[in-house]
């Protein structure tokens, strides 16, 4: 019996060097021994136990803590979730939606190991940003009123910036200001004020109209005296033409009583003396 223990551990010696069974004891001492306070290595976590368990991967988050007997159990993220570092989290992080109503839209999707990159949209300006400096809501850009020009125009990142236009000109469409018109130069006068979002009204001069009355009212009397010219002429001839066409007797209708007179100086004319 003491010959076989001794025979044994002469075989252990000569078959594994001492260095391997310390090394053997100092990992099955970790395994055993619950870690305390930061003494996890770099790839691992602590677990709810206070064990420290390998990482799970991208893409993954733990399913299981590790034991005695078995390391971490991991899972991959589904759906709309994402991991982007190894980790000890039991659950994935939700991608980004880009809601077109936040004024952003997806420039590139998201993976199990990424999450979605949003850009904002066109009209519309960054107004809050995540730690990895990606927009999370964005705005319309302002629109300028009538009366006032885009002095400076928005981008993804700032608003538009809006001006007030100057004294003698407008805005109509709060987009530039347009000087108002000079009715001299076109040779006319102002008839109404302009203001910040209307043009001033111009009308025709008065020179221009004393030139027009000078040249309306001689040929309104000159076609006056033409017309009557005419219409004298043309009464004229009617009356000739009345003159000397011969009168046509008239007949006469019904029956009329003659005087006796004048029955016998008819009967004497159709009758002759014999």
């Amino acid at each position: 019996m003491g010959k076989s223990k001794e025979i044994s551990q002469d075989l252990r010696k000569k078959c594994i060097p001492p260095q391997v069974w310390f090394i053997l004891g100092r990992n099955f001492q970790d395994m055993i021994i619950p870690a305390s306070g930061n003494k996890c290595g770099p790839a691992e976590y602590k677990s709810n136990t206070g064990q420290c368990c390998p990482m799970c991967g991208k893409g993954l988050v733990v399913r299981k803590d590790c034991t005695l007997e078995s390391s971490t159990s991991c899972i991959p993220c589904t759906g709309q979730t994402y991991m982007n570092a190894a980790n000890g989290l039991d659950k994935c992080f939700p991608c980004s939606p880009c809601d077109p109503g936040q004024g952003l839209y997806i420039l590139m999707a998201c993976t199990t190991t990424s999450n979605s990159i949003c850009h904002v949209l066109n009209g519309y300006y960054c107004t809050s940003s995540s730690a990895g400096n990606e927009c999370t809501f964005a705005l319309r850009h302002t629109l300028c009123s009538p009366g006032q020009r885009v002095k400076v125009p928005g981008t993804k990142t700032t608003d538009t910036v809006c001006e007030e236009c100057q004294h003698g000109s407008y805005s109509q469409h709060g987009v530039n200001c347009t000087a108002w018109t000079d009715c001299k130069a076109i040779g006319q006068y102002k008839t109404e004020d302009g203001s910040q979002t209307r043009d001033v009204v111009c009308g025709k001069s008065e020179e221009s109209l004393r030139n027009r009355a000078i040249v309306l009212v001689p040929s309104s009397v000159l076609l006056f005296v033409v017309f009557i010219f005419v219409l004298f002429v043309t009464k004229g001839k009617e009356t000739k033409e009345n003159q000397l066409s011969p009168k046509l007797p008239v007949e006469e209708t019904g029956f009329h009583e003659r005087s006796p007179v004048a029955v016998e100086e008819l009967h004497s004319e159709t009758i002759p003396q014999l």
